[in-house]
């Protein structure tokens, strides 16, 4: 590990006891890297499936000197892993915790298993929305588009804040 250190943003996504396994994955993640920030945590209806539970989604912002290779696939995917994630073909179904690298400093990146910024941003409410939260002046790396610009083309309308939980995992670090 060098010491070069990044400020990285982790979407966090859970619809299988989701209090449980985001309390588990923060736990598990602080562990491996410093957690600066926990955006509101949002109660928000399955994508593109109308039989699945409500998901939990939030962002974490992080501090750390690994590669973004090293972070995902060394530290989030192994999360995922001890958390029974289950990486069906269905990119929909239920899961017990979803950590993705939405965004690494300035990074733009793109490999076969790796895109950064992600470019779920700019399409989903549920991660711009929180992002903003913990980065309001934040520029998109990749189309310098200010994050409040993405936001203007997005609603927050079936967005339910969940305060307690928020709070819960605030107290954690």
């Amino acid at each position: 590990m060098d010491n070069n250190v990044v400020v990285a943003y982790i979407g966090v996504g859970s619809n299988i006891e989701p209090e449980s396994n985001i309390t588990d994955a923060l736990t598990r993640l602080s562990k491996h890297v410093d957690i600066t920030g926990i955006s509101s945590f949002y109660k928000t209806a399955p994508l593109l499936r109308e039989n699945q539970d409500y998901y939990l989604n939030g962002v974490w912002q992080i501090t750390t000197s690994m590669l973004p290779g090293k972070l995902k696939f060394g530290v989030l995917r192994r999360i995922e892993k001890e958390l029974h994630r289950n990486r069906e073909s269905d990119k929909y179904a239920p899961r017990t915790i979803d950590l993705d690298i939405l965004l690494y400093n300035d990074m733009v990146m793109q490999e076969d298993n790796l895109t950064i910024p992600d470019p779920d941003i700019s399409k989903r409410s549920f991660i711009a929305f929180p992002l903003s939260e913990l980065n309001p002046d934040l520029v998109m790396p990749d189309t310098k588009e200010p994050l409040i610009d993405v936001l203007s083309v997005l609603s927050k309308e079936n967005m339910i804040a969940d305060k307690t939980f928020t709070e819960k995992l605030r107290r954690m670090v």
